[in-house]
């Protein structure tokens, strides 16, 4: 399997999101959407992260970044996308859990699924605040106690990862940090048109909607320009 080592952190090269989700439960890693930000702002623990599980581009500079170093077939493939078409793989005969936003969207999210996929196994959900250290190790003990394939936690980076770091040191299974996507999913967000994603415009729909975004939008721009020079 191709892979690089882009700032320090491993991303691997897929020309197809079979190959990765084949890889996914080959292997029963993490998997870490790779993205400009991420990228920019790699320190050691997230650079151990990207080693030791599966980086993947789910942003359009980290497809820049793999071309540039020889990758010609790398493909954008959208965490917002992936997670949904790892259950379409897996639903059959893998049990799923689900952490993360909301009461009221891991709620919809999960009546969704249901509804989407007749007979999922879900063996437990929960939203993403975690007040103390009790609660992280409750939902730790309840993983454990499950024994879930599939983990989605959907709570933002870095704390995600960090979280599913716990989680794999506790329990062996496939992971994904999902950001906003249950957000997505549920209908609570609403992601840019069609036109603006397969022009991987994406990050330039949800700027103009939310122009607040400027100041992490502006990572992107940066980036950009650190690869046209050559610093990574």
């Amino acid at each position: 399997m191709n892979s690089v080592y882009i700032n320090g952190g491993k991303t691997y090269c897929f020309s197809s999101r079979e190959e990765l989700i084949d890889l996914a439960f080959a292997g029963k890693k993490s998997l870490i959407a790779v993205n400009a930000e991420k990228i920019l702002h790699t320190t050691d623990k997230t650079r151990d992260l990207f080693i030791r599980n599966i980086g993947f581009s789910d942003g359009i500079g980290a497809v820049w970044a793999l071309k540039k170093k020889g990758f010609k077939n790398a493909i954008k493939i959208p965490g917002c996308e992936l997670w949904l078409d790892i259950i379409g793989a897996s639903w059959h005969d893998k049990t799923f859990y689900l952490v993360g936003a909301r009461q009221e969207v891991i709620e919809k999210t999960v009546a969704t699924l249901q509804s989407e996929f007749p007979g999922i196994r879900i063996v437990n959900y929960r939203n993403g605040y975690l007040r103390n250290g009790l609660e992280y190790q409750d939902l730790i003990n309840d993983i454990v106690l499950r024994k879930p394939d599939v983990v989605f936690v959907a709570m933002g980076s870095p704390r995600q990862e960090e979280l599913i770091a716990q989680m794999q040191e506790a329990h062996t299974a496939v992971y994904m940090g999902l950001g906003g996507s249950f957000d997505v999913y549920a209908g609570a967000v609403k992601r840019a048109p069609d036109w603006w994603v397969r022009n991987n415009l994406e990050w330039a729909y949800r700027l103009m909607k939310q122009p607040s975004r400027i100041t992490r939008q502006i990572h992107l721009v940066k980036f950009a320009w650190m690869l046209m020079t050559g610093r990574y």
